[in-house]
């Protein structure tokens, strides 16, 4: 069960996953020892589940970014579908969805050329593939990993001055 300093800690993380035990126990008012044991506790019970640095793609050549809804005909396609996804380096995520399609692809890749080879060289030879639809990313209003947790009423943190 998470308490109002779990939350603080989650909060300053998912803000800044470069901030120190030392500087979150300064925020959250406990000592390093009791934040690093509770940031343990946290990645054990996984909650947190990694500490990454967001990126510009398109500084990285990576100039395309694509959302691909994926039919398959039937679920017993499913896991060679998802080994297969897990597998390919353009494919940033992969759900399995409700609705139309069965899966909904976010992809970052060079060019057209390299989003169309995605298309038809991997996606469309998956055995269950009937349909893909793509839908390419024209510019980003927001782009988050940000979750607020259910239930955190906590009040906004003031900054430390």
């Amino acid at each position: 069960m998470l308490d109002p300093i779990d939350y603080k800690i989650l909060d300053l993380l998912q803000r800044n996953a470069r901030m120190t035990q030392s500087e979150i126990a300064t925020s959250v008012g406990l000592s390093q020892p009791a934040v690093a044991e509770r940031m343990r506790k946290l990645e054990q019970e996984g909650i947190v589940t990694a500490y990454a640095a967001r990126v510009d793609s398109r500084k990285l050549g990576k100039d395309i970014t694509a959302f691909i809804g994926v039919r398959i005909e039937h679920p017993k396609y499913n896991r060679e579908f998802s080994r297969r996804m897990l597998l390919h380096k353009d494919v940033l995520e992969c759900h399995r969805v409700t609705g139309a399609d069965s899966y909904l692809l976010k992809v970052v890749t060079e060019n057209t050329e390299t989003l169309d080879r995605l298309i038809s060289e991997t996606l469309r030879i998956v055995p269950g593939v009937t349909r893909t639809l793509t839908t390419i990313v024209m510019s980003s209003v927001k782009e988050s990993t940000y979750v607020k947790p259910a239930g955190d009423e906590q009040k906004p943190l003031k900054k430390s001055r």
